[in-house]
This record gives C-alpha cells, sequence and structure tokens, in this order.
C-alpha cells in the first residue's frame, strides 16, 4: 500500500499542468527560463525528501508492528553490523552529492550572463524608489518616492515601469546611492540585493507576457513595504513601440525645457 501510494503521489507531480499550484508546491509560476529552473530544482527536492520520508516512515512502522515487545523475552539484537553502519554512513553522503550536484549546476545556470545581451538595463534602487535606464535605447523612467498625501491608486499610477520583451535575454544592472535594497519580482523565482558601492548583475529570458508587480525584499528604511514598481513584459514589437514612445517622451520634455 505505500509503494501505491509513492507511485500514485509521484505520478501525480509528474503528470500535472506546471500551472497547478500543487505541483508547484507553493512557488509562483515562473515566467522566465531561469525560474522554471528553480522551479525543477525545487521539485525535485521535495520528491527527494517525500521519497527519504516514506523510506524512514516505512521502516518506523515495519519496526512498530513486527518487532513490538511480546512478553519479557528481549527481541534479536544488531550490534557492529558493518555493512548495515556502512550503508547509513554512505546513503547520506550520496543524498547531500547528488542534492549539491544538481544545486551548483542550477545556481551557476542563473547565474550566467550572456556576453551580449538583447536588452540592458540599469538599476538603480533607492529610498524609496526605482529608476530604469535602457543605455542601449537612450531611455530612462522612473517614478516619484511613495507620497503619503496621496491615495493609494495615485501612488500606483505614479510607480515606475519596467517593460521588457518576451524571448529575449535581458541583463540587470543594480546600484544603490544610499542604503541596501533588494530587486525582487515574484514570478522570477528570485532576488538580488542592490548595495551601494557594489554593483550586481542578473540575467534573464521571460516566456510569458503579462503585467507584474516588483518589490524591494530587503528593508529600507520608513516605506520600505510601498517600495513597488510595475513590470510588463510585452511582445519585441510591443517593446521596441514603447521605446519609441519613450524617446519621443523624452525628446520633447528635452525641448520644453530648453
Amino acid at each position: 500500500m505505500r509503494v501505491g501510494a509513492l507511485a500514485v503521489l509521484l505520478l501525480a507531480l509528474a503528470g500535472c499542468s506546471p500551472n497547478d499550484t500543487f505541483t508547484r508546491m507553493g512557488f509562483p509560476n515562473p515566467v522566465t527560463t531561469q525560474g522554471a529552473i528553480t522551479l525543477s530544482l525545487w521539485q525535485g527536492s521535495w520528491i527527494a525528501g517525500l521519497l527519504v520520508g516514506a523510506v524512514v516512515w516505512g521502516m518506523i512502522i515495519w519496526a512498530v508492528i513486527f518487532h513490538r515487545k511480546r512478553g519479557d523475552k528481549l527481541p534479536p539484537q544488531v550490534r557492529y553490523n558493518m555493512p548495515i553502519e556502512i550503508l547509513y554512513t554512505v546513503i547520506p553522503f550520496v543524498l547531500i552529492a547528488v542534492l549539491f550536484y544538481y544545486t551548483a549546476k542550477d545556481e551557476n545556470t542563473i547565474d550566467a550572463i550572456p556576453a551580449h545581451p538583447q536588452v540592458t538595463v540599469n538599476v538603480t534602487g533607492f529610498q524609496w524608489s526605482w529608476a530604469f535606464n535602457y543605455p542601449g535605447y537612450g531611455v530612462n523612467t522612473d517614478g516619484a518616492m511613495w507620497n503619503p498625501r496621496l491615495t493609494d491608486a495615485q501612488n500606483q499610477a505614479a510607480m515606475p515601469l519596467l517593460e521588457i520583451p518576451v524571448g529575449e535575454s535581458v541583463e540587470f544592472n543594480l546600484t544603490s546611492p544610499d542604503v541596501i535594497h533588494a530587486f525582487w519580482v515574484p514570478e522570477f523565482l528570485f532576488k538580488r540585493d542592490v548595495i551601494p558601492g557594489h554593483p550586481n548583475h542578473f540575467s534573464i529570458t521571460a516566456t510569458k507576457t503579462g503585467t507584474f508587480t516588483g518589490h524591494c525584499s530587503e528593508l529600507c528604511g520608513l516605506y520600505h513595504s510601498r517600495m513597488l514598481f510595475t513590470l510588463k513584459i510585452v511582445t519585441p514589437a510591443q517593446f521596441q513601440t514603447w521605446i519609441s514612445q519613450q524617446k519621443a517622451i523624452q525628446q520633447t520634455a528635452s525641448g520644453s525645457t530648453q
């Protein structure tokens, strides 16, 4: 029965849609290739843990049922059994080595930055907002700091906008002029600290379009919880259209100030 239940569980984990909340074990639905790798590692760790748990629970139940005390006779004792002791030592090391290998492999893949990313975004986190610069296009977007005098809707409308194309590699360069922040989009299944004097970098390739909310996940002061931004993942054509619009807006603003 235990083997059958375990087989059903593994079949359910392997056969369900990746959009299913159960198979994601509490993780958000990833929207990047790197996020899918993280999710796969998370699911594999759960399966490994459940297998180990099933073996341990099975041995405990077996011992309780078949080796419970009967009368005053002491059951047979197993002492100094070298093969069993070696087995107890080797199996945990094998499990740890396998988990370490896949964790290191996936970490290296997620941390890899392409030599020639298709889009580069310079991210500046400051108390308490974000600024995004696209050096390849000469475009800047930022948002006003959270104003307690305005309504939540007004503040959300003024949130900085980060727009990126789906299916293209995007490199983020993170800097901060004041305190430590952390760049976090939950659907990336990834976050990275934004540290003064220590630029950080990472790269993603989006796999789905949509609108998401980004956060600062490092306590950075009074309005830390309201240090939000809007992420839009659009098609490459929509991204180029948006870039052209931003250039026109910036040129108009530059001309008016002159």
